[in-house]
């Protein structure tokens, strides 16, 4: 019996310098990475697309890669091949990740073991991909830190993007009121399917009253889109409401009494900063969600790899979200 030697050269998008989509270039010889030591080597099938890496591809970002790099963090596909010391996975698992070594728009790629999941079989490739950064963002945002109970009302601004359903599933699971905004008809009903009790479409001038005629103010705001939002998100806010920053395109003037008056907080989410024991109970918490059967990942638009560029200028430049939109391999 003849063994297939295993395969050295790759499909890969790499970025040779920051600036517009048109930097993505996909090469066709690159060289497959090599786990080492606690690291997994995972054939993917699917990589998610996140905001974040448009703002990292444009040299915007307050983290700068070492040029070339290839993109993506969140990817689904079976483990390869497993360095020294990995004991949880072997070839052939069907896995996620949260995180890459190597770069997710990619035909391989390497991660460290603890940032990697198992892939349970009630989801497919294309939703393990979403589970990633939207769910653990969610997650950590909503509980980590926004300390959410039960019994209280979230608003999730920009709520049918990836982050913006983890956060609907998550919150209506957990006994809060749920309320999301989108841009269209259709993003509406999606957040309507995914947990939300009312939804309401943020291109209504007078939307944000409508929100508060309905609630007289809102404990958290999970907020996708700071630069736009933040000084309207604290009128809406209750008493000892916080404002969750997840996403933030620029700059905006807000008037730091609009805080004092009800003793409000902003607070800044970045699953970047999530120590391990953080990361563990976000995992757990996503997991048990599966398992129960009320978290679904909703995929939007779907990409080849060939066309990432095309997925950088819809994800920021579209005309309104509809899932987590992901690259196929």
């Amino acid at each position: 019996l003849v063994m297939a030697a295993p395969r050295s050269v790759m499909r890969a998008v790499r970025v040779f310098q920051f600036g517009g989509p048109e930097v993505l270039k996909l090469q066709s010889d690159v060289l497959v990475p090599v786990p080492k030591e606690n690291q997994v080597l995972i054939r993917v099938h699917a990589c998610g697309v996140n905001p974040v890496e448009t703002y990292i591809r444009s040299g915007t970002y307050a983290r700068k890669p070492a040029l070339p790099y290839t993109p993506g963090s969140d990817v689904a596909g079976v483990v390869e091949s497993v360095g020294e010391h990995v004991t949880a996975f072997k070839k052939g698992d069907r896995v996620f990740t949260l995180e890459t070594l190597s770069g997710g728009y990619a035909e391989y790629a390497v991660a460290a073991a603890n940032r990697v999941f198992p892939l349970p079989d009630k989801l497919d490739f294309r939703q393990g991909a979403a589970l990633g950064v939207p769910y653990f963002t969610a997650y950590r945002a909503l509980f980590q830190k926004g300390c959410a109970k039960a019994g209280e009302s979230v608003l999730v601004h920009g709520a049918s993007g990836g982050v913006g359903l983890a956060a609907c599933q998550i919150a209506r699971a957990c006994g809060l009121k749920v309320l999301g905004t989108a841009g269209t008809e259709e993003g509406m009903n999606v957040i309507l399917k995914n947990g939300a009790h009312q939804a309401f479409n943020h291109r209504d001038p007078n939307y944000t009253e409508r929100i508060k005629e309905c609630t007289g103010g809102v404990d958290i705001i999970i907020e996708m889109l700071s630069n736009v939002n933040l000084d309207a998100d604290l009128q809406l806010l209750s008493c000892a409401g916080r404002v969750m920053v997840v996403g933030c395109r620029g700059r905006i003037e807000i008037n730091p009494r609009d805080t004092m008056s009800k003793e409000s907080s902003i607070i800044g989410v970045s699953l970047f900063l999530a120590t391990e024991e953080e990361r563990h109970e976000c995992a757990t918490a996503i997991l048990d969600g599966i398992e129960a059967g009320w978290l679904r990942p909703v995929v939007g638009l779907e990409y080849p790899l060939g066309e990432v560029a095309k997925a950088h200028e819809d994800i920021i430049g579209g005309s309104g979200a509809r899932g987590k939109m992901v690259l196929l391999l």
